[in-house]
């Protein structure tokens, strides 16, 4: 005991022994603060790494010191100079993601499409919505329909079908089978440290409705020192907002709270008021070098006016008015979650995670407005869609050196209480403007639909990596998912809507196998891929007296890709070329009697070629380009009678593209311009290929100033002020009548802001 109390006094006394006296440094993101613990730091011909915090100690009397890691570009300092900020390389292929096995690893190691947007491409582009960084990764189209609401194609075409899986920090932000094509609009932004894409499945890892792709927005951990950020921004277009971003890191505690509130009146086009408040509050505990406690909760509130899509008169007549002056929807969401991990040694970690969600859409909406006899009063509904969740996370990870193999095996059980209803409502018409002025409901509630659901899953997942060569990297993945609907109807049962109450079980093995090969800077990549889909409650539950008999959709991914750096990383392009095949999609059956229920009836094909090209000629221009082509098929569909066989999918551009060119002037340091070009091809408005929309193509200008703590941008999008449809369609049916729908683009919008760094 006295050794041990002499030892402790003679520790200050022996950091300078011969001279040696420790100086501290701290090594982090240089965009968003993040301390950087995987950083490697080398000096004198001795290599280590900082502590949790980023944090490292090094002889003052050393002259300099280099600082590297994985992904980011390596910086040489003097002894002076120990605060490290790392700038992540652009277009690396040892970039790290997180999204293609759930644990950190280079781009170059993961055989699948996947591209990680980082904090500075936020920062830049100064996005006020999503879409604005989806659009420029290769593959992707994300379709604005205004104040956030939005549909996607990520290998599909422009869809509100439950084909896309949205997460945050890799756990999903909804539950299965209550899938909203509007779900990104739940999501906190300013609170994203980067947003990952996987084009194709994911559901070996992930499970349901990973099939298109997955969108992993992970958030911000708190910076190694106090810091942050708030800004103001204005448009013509009637937006508004304020964004705020602040955090520190005190001892073992770092905090950092992400938020903005937004809204538009008065906008160019009628009826599209809207206001949202989000903010994420997010805590990382490290007690010590290989446990990590981080804690995050993020609250949504949101409200729009539902504007609804232009008929093709309105839209000819460039008519930017709008048929509805009360339609509307709310949003609410809450998500929760605890995740603790573990590394008990350098070849083995465990990640386990708590999860909390009670989230609510409540809308009046536009597209449910239907005629009746009376050309004055239509008919319309008002419903809610509301669930929480209860569940929990683990993923355990294992290194062995034989063949430098690793095994990455977890689970999940999950447990979700769902709430149904929708009201009828008469609507009433002015016939003198055509707009649907009024509605009323009935004195007694009269219900179309009023249901609870327990949705239960509980999944298992085994992956599986090795090097059998120094080059080659081989990946297995096994995936079982088991789903339990306990649907109880609370309508009676003589009501004509009234399905009756039942349990629905789904189950489903989803296998991946994979490979990667590099050498010299050159890459390839190969995979087979299932996704799958289970019945989403509306597919069961809706206008039937007993639930059909249905199984998950299934969809089949073969795919081919690679990557290559040339000149010294001044040139990077990646590709991937791909054929998905979905088996037993739902379909409504016309029956013998004349009815219609859903069946597993449905197939259908999608090919294509992603590519993406970054030049940067030297370090003050970069030039981007992204672009793909693709074809969408149906195989076998007869939907209510109508024979589809054959025929391309509606909405489905055969190619979309899209290039940027940024110059950050190193003579005036601080300064970025840049200009963007965002192309969308033509494509059959209806499932018949009777008529084709022409497309669009609209260019966007961005600059910006940062000087020392104050900044200011200013965006012009569609600069040209092209009239154009996001989205347009046309219901058609075999008997040659048609409904149309366009929605409308954005005009041009001027954005002005200013930030004040803290």
């Amino acid at each position: 005991m006295n050794r041990i109390f002499l030892l402790v006094l003679l520790l200050p006394v022996s950091v300078t022994l011969f001279g040696q006296r420790l100086a501290k440094g701290t090594v982090f993101d240089a965009d968003t603060k993040e301390p950087l613990a995987s950083a490697t730091i080398t000096a004198a011909g001795r290599s280590f790494q900082p502590d949790a915090n980023g944090v490292f100690y090094i002889d003052e009397h050393t002259a300099s010191f280099e600082v590297s890691c994985s992904g980011y570009a390596s910086e040489h300092r003097s002894i002076t100079q120990r605060a490290v900020g790392l700038q992540k390389k652009v277009a690396a292929m040892d970039e790290v993601v997180v999204t293609s096995n759930r644990t950190a690893q280079r781009r170059s190691e993961a055989p699948i499409a996947i591209t990680s947007i980082s904090k500075q491409v936020m920062e830049d582009t100064k996005a006020q919505r999503m879409d604005q960084l989806l659009n420029k990764v290769s593959g992707v189209f994300m379709v604005s329909l205004g104040n956030e609401q939005h549909e996607m194609s990520i290998r599909q075409p422009m869809t509100t079908k439950s084909l896309f899986l949205y997460l945050e920090d890799g756990l999903p932000i909804r539950t299965t089978g209550v899938y909203n094509h509007n779900a990104l609009l739940e999501m906190n932004l300013p609170a994203a440290g980067s947003i990952e894409v996987i084009r194709g499945p994911a559901s070996a890892l992930y499970g349901a409705e990973a099939i298109g792709g997955a969108v992993n927005m992970i958030t911000q951990a708190a910076p190694v020192f106090a810091n942050g950020s708030v800004s103001v921004q204005a448009n013509n277009a009637g937006y508004k907002r304020a964004d705020v971003q602040a955090g520190t890191t005190i001892g073992k505690w770092g905090f950092i709270i992400s938020g903005y509130y937004a809204n538009k009146t008065n906008g160019p086009i009628a009826f599209s008021d809207f206001h949202k408040t989000a903010l994420t509050l997010r805590s990382d505990y490290r007690p010590n070098e290989r446990t990590t406690w981080t804690n995050t909760i993020s609250w949504i509130d949101y409200y729009s006016d539902m504007t609804g899509a232009l008929d093709s008169i309105k839209f000819a007549r460039k008519d930017y008015s709008s048929l509805q002056t009360f339609t509307y929807r709310k949003v609410t969401a809450l998500r929760y979650k605890s995740m603790l991990t573990q590394q008990w040694n350098p070849n083995s970690s465990t990640v386990v995670a708590l999860l909390y969600r009670d989230n609510a859409v409540d809308q009046n909406p536009a597209y449910a407005i239907a005629s009746t006899p009376d050309p004055q009063k239509f008919k319309g509904q008002i419903n809610e869609n509301a669930f929480r969740t209860y569940a929990l996370f683990a993923t355990h990870t294992q290194r062995f050196r034989w063949l430098q193999s690793r095994i990455i095996t977890g689970g999940s059980i999950d447990f979700s209480p769902q709430d149904y209803y929708a009201k009828f409502i008469t609507v009433n018409k002015d016939l003198n403007t055509g707009q649907y002025a009024s509605y009323t409901a009935p004195a007694t509630d009269s219900f179309l639909s009023k249901y609870n659901t327990g949705i239960f899953n509980m999944a298992g997942y085994f992956n599986y990596e090795l090097n059998p060569f120094k080059r080659l990297k081989l990946i297995m993945a096994l995936r079982y998912d088991l789903f339990k609907y306990y649907f109880i109807n609370n309508l009676p049962a003589s009501s004509s809507v009234s399905t009756a109450s039942t349990v629905s079980t789904f189950s489903r093995m989803t296998p991946k196998l994979g490979l990667t090969y590099n050498f010299k800077g050159v890459g390839f990549y190969a995979n087979y891929a299932q996704g799958y889909v289970p019945p989403q409650l509306t597919d069961l539950y809706s206008s039937v007296k007993v639930a059909p008999y249905l199984l998950p959709q299934t969809f089949f991914n073969y795919e081919a890709g690679g990557w290559l750096a040339l000149l010294q990383n001044k040139v990077y392009a990646d590709w991937s070329i791909y054929q998905m095949d979905g088996r037993n999609e739902i379909i409504s059956v016309r029956q013998s009697d004349n009815s219609y229920i859903n069946e597993n009836a449905g197939s259908t094909r999608h090919t294509g070629i992603e590519y993406g090209v970054t030049c940067r000629p030297v370090a003050a221009l970069s030039i981007r380009f992204s672009g793909t082509n693709a074809k969408h098929t149906f195989i076998k569909n007869n939907i209510k009678g109508v024979d589809y066989n054959g025929k391309e999918m509606s909405g489905a551009p055969r190619f979309t593209g899209n290039a940027e060119v940024i110059y950050k002037p190193s003579f005036l340091k601080g300064l970025y311009l840049s200009a963007e070009w965002q192309h969308q091809g033509r494509y059959f408005m209806d499932d018949l290929d009777a008529l084709r929309y022409q497309g669009f193509d609209v260019v966007n200008f961005r600059a910006g100033y940062q000087l020392k703590r104050v900044g200011v941008w200013v965006n012009i999008l569609n600069a040209a002020n092209r009239y154009y449809a996001v989205y347009a369609s046309k219901n058609a049916t075999a008997g040659g009548t048609a409904a149309y729908s366009y929605n409308l683009g954005d005009p041009r919008e001027i954005t002005l802001g200013i930030s004040y760094r803290l």
